[in-house]
């Protein structure tokens, strides 16, 4: 069918290009450019995307022949609706040619150096926020900085050179869902440049602007079916092609280089002086519940976020969860509604259009635990507070990342710790001594938390329960004492 339609094509010019963007995959398509698209619309400037693959030439094969253009497809309860997206002006490959996008981060032209690179993209350790200097990509970074391979290595090049031919810096946004993201690249970005020099760290920290996002849209994998779906209802082939649901928050703190940034507040955006709040209640609330969701419901058999609501039980678990247990440590944003928030959330979980695969928010999940559910877990102890089901969710992830699901089917297991996930589980012997296990991992849980005796015990009870009762009959007695 594919190979009998026509390929979609840019149809004007490519707008000139004022922002580099690490890490353009799906979430980037289906946010990133398309508020761009819409500022630029709304007042004008120049800031079409450089579009730069850290790794996989797979976002270059299908917009290059595109001209950098491709579809939005959003995904309604009452049905798709599609739009064709050209912010993206030029794609690159780092790995074919490094040097290529070093000159475009130099550019003068080029005012914003945007990142969706997911939490392992950072070469940071989750329990500190700092940059893990024996990281092999750091490590070679350091050894050949005019060749980079990270992230990290990109930004602190291309600024080096900024500073030796007297250009101001770009200003570094992370649109990761992380904690105090700005901060954290901050971080990262200084305790490489302090490896190299102290005086080029010195500049950076003076003359640089790192603000911190909050970034929401629900965006699935892109599938062959959406691919084909796309091309039966609008007569063309676009491999590049995006998924995503109606809902979008971007909440930006005002802190960019000179003031030079598009107007994305034209289009929506809310430009604010503390994320924090914000980013805290999307972490938490959304994030955390995804999380949880991800991992109790692949060990139940469900393969969609949807799927798991759809089932009682479930939806019981989000909302016992976001009432006794997340929202007590919550700060309040301005002009939001918390439990109203949350609300919301089920309903946009909901949305059967939406297929986000359970194993997909499970990827990755020692990089994104500290900040979903161990920040809360944390507080809430500290607080006396019980916090039994975000303790279950802890003890799904470490049931998931053991490797077989309840019908002893293998996992797919993917993340960066994936072969010390393996080995705590295979070598801990019974319930307890896998639990010990996994505490030991000081990369995911702070040292306090993992000598919380009464956090210890529930984790072993949970884990216990699972592997004895399954995970629908453990959030039942949660949810249905």
């Amino acid at each position: 069918m594919t190979g009998s339609l026509p390929r979609l094509t840019r149809t004007g010019p490519a707008p000139r290009v004022g922002i580099v963007h690490l890490g353009p995959g799906a979430f980037f398509r289906s946010f990133n450019a398309i508020w761009t698209e819409e500022a630029m619309a709304a007042r004008g400037g120049d800031w079409g995307i450089c579009a730069v693959s850290l790794n996989s030439p797979t976002a270059r094969d299908q917009l290059g022949p595109q001209g950098g253009a491709y579809t939005s497809v959003t995904l309604a309860p009452e049905g798709p609706r599609h739009r064709v997206i050209g912010s993206v002006a030029r794609i690159l490959v780092a790995p074919e040619n490094p040097e290529a996008v070093l000159e475009a981060m130099t550019s003068p032209e080029v005012r914003i150096v945007s990142l969706t690179i997911t939490e392992k993209g950072y070469c940071h350790e989750p329990a500190t926020g700092r940059l893990r200097l024996d990281h092999p990509g750091i490590a070679a970074d350091l050894a050949r900085p005019a060749s980079p391979v990270t992230a990290p290595g990109f930004i602190v090049e291309a600024l080096a050179r900024r500073r030796l031919a007297g250009i101001a810096p770009f200003t570094v946004l992370s649109c990761d869902n992380l904690p105090h993201n700005g901060r954290l690249v901050r971080g990262v970005v200084l305790d490489m440049a302090r490896a190299r020099d102290t005086g080029l760290a010195d500049w950076i920290e003076a003359e640089g602007r790192f603000p911190s996002t909050m970034v929401d849209r629900i965006t699935p994998a892109t599938t062959p079916e959406a691919i084909a779906a796309l091309g039966q209802a609008q007569g063309y082939h676009d491999p590049a092609c995006v998924t995503h649901e109606p809902f979008r928050q971007w909440v930006i703190e005002e802190d960019f280089v000179g003031g030079a940034r598009p107007a994305w507040e034209a289009a929506g955006a809310q430009v604010v002086r503390d994320v924090a709040p914000f980013e805290t209640m999307k972490l938490r609330c959304l994030n955390g519940t995804h999380s949880a969701l991800a991992y109790l419901g692949y060990l139940a058999g469900h393969e969609t976020i949807a799927e798991a609501v759809s089932d009682p039980p479930f939806a019981a678990y989000c909302r016992r969860l976001w009432t006794a247990e997340i929202l007590p440590t919550v700060p309040q944003p301005e002009g939001e509604d918390l439990p109203r928030y949350c609300a919301a959330l089920l309903d946009r979980y909901a949305n059967a259009a939406i297929r986000h695969r359970t194993w997909q928010i499970a990827m990755d999940g020692s990089q994104k635990l500290p900040q979903r559910l161990l920040g809360p877990l944390a507080e809430g102890l500290g607080a006396g507070r019980p916090v039994p089901g975000l303790t279950l969710a802890v003890a799904a992830w470490m049931r998931y990342a053991g490797g077989t699901d309840e019908a002893g089917r293998p996992i797919d297991l993917r993340d960066p710790l994936a072969n010390r996930l393996r080995a705590a589980w295979e070598h801990g012997g019974d319930t307890a001594g896998r639990v010990a296990g996994y505490l030991a991992l000081t990369e995911v849980f702070p040292a306090g938390l993992a000598r919380h005796e009464g956090f210890r015990q529930g984790l072993t009870d949970a884990l216990e329960g699972l592997m004895r009762r399954g995970a629908r009959s453990m959030i039942l007695s949660l949810t249905d004492p």
